[in-house]
């Protein structure tokens, strides 16, 4: 694809159209140096023709089936025109409680810690929820542990007093907001489509440091996620997802015998501790889900 734009903005709706729509509000319509490409996942209803009804300028592409995360994605980059790719979650927003922030002035920042330097291949701004006191989701994350895969988010739910304002590394990506040069997708390949919901952006962040690039976490653009508006913060859709997913993403990094460490961990320790909690909670569906996860592992 030929690079004719500054940068193109990606996301995906899925039956999520006022979420959408907030968004792209949230947007400047006039900048001609981006663009803003919306990826209709098979909502239910004909919301890609909505979107382009009211907002003419964004590129809605409508896909006939659900391609889950990494698969809408791909589609975004195959249609992008832009030098360097922002993939935010349709829940997310630029604009929070009437303040108007001007994407152009605030992600250049962003691009600029790209420029200039080779070896960051991608960068993410600091998240905060929008709820309440707006604390903070996101502000780079801990390495995965070998074994137990397990890793903090760092600063999650802390009000933000400006104390995570410094900019660093970050071994993973948060795939609400990631900011990534056409380059490394040139040379590393696109999102994995083969997770379809969930872990999709921690597989692409493994691939791209392995690459040679670095993540960086930097504060100078600040989005604000509704979080999980799509799946429900719980919901079995999701334990089913992140059950298989943490098991795939074992199979796919892990090498030699701790891989089968990790299998037995997940399976004896995180799956049955999960089981029980959901059981003793009355949330049966949520166990069923765990079970038909690793079930769902153990036959691809």
């Amino acid at each position: 694809m030929e690079v004719e734009k500054v940068l193109s903005i990606i996301t995906i709706n899925y039956n999520g159209l006022k979420d959408t729509c907030e968004l792209i509000e949230s947007l400047p319509a006039d900048d001609k140096s981006l663009e803003v490409i919306v990826v209709d996942n098979a909502s239910t209803q004909d919301e890609a023709s909505e979107i382009e009804r009211r907002f003419p300028h964004v590129t809605v592409i409508r896909s006939d089936q659900n391609l889950g995360f990494a698969g809408g994605n791909n589609l975004g980059i195959k249609a992008a025109h832009g030098k360097y790719l922002f993939f935010l979650n349709n829940d997310t927003l630029l604009e929070v409680r009437g303040k108007r922030l001007e994407v152009r002035d605030l992600i250049l920042p962003l691009i600029n810690r790209l420029e200039n330097d080779d070896k960051i291949g991608m960068v993410c701004p600091k998240i905060r929820f929008t709820w309440g006191h707006q604390p903070i989701q996101f502000a780079g994350y801990t390495r995965l542990t070998s074994i137990t895969l397990r890793n903090k988010t760092i600063a999650y739910g802390e009000e933000d007093k400006g104390q995570y304002d410094t900019p660093h590394s970050t071994p993973y990506a948060h795939g609400a907001a990631m900011l990534v040069k056409r380059e490394v997708i040139e040379k590393v390949g696109m999102m994995p489509e083969c997770y379809f919901l969930y872990y999709e952006e921690l597989d692409w962040s493994v691939m791209i440091r392995k690459a040679g690039y670095d993540i960086w976490y930097d504060p100078a653009l600040t989005v604000f996620h509704k979080e999980s508006q799509t799946t429900g913060k719980t919901s079995p859709l999701k334990t089913f997802y992140t059950t298989r997913n943490r098991l795939f993403f074992a199979q796919r990094n892990i090498q030699g015998g701790s891989k089968y460490l990790t299998y037995a961990y997940l399976v004896s320790v995180v799956a049955i501790r999960d089981m029980v909690k959901y059981i003793f909670t009355g949330k049966t569906d949520l166990a069923v889900a765990v079970i038909k996860g690793i079930w769902n592992f153990i036959k691809r």
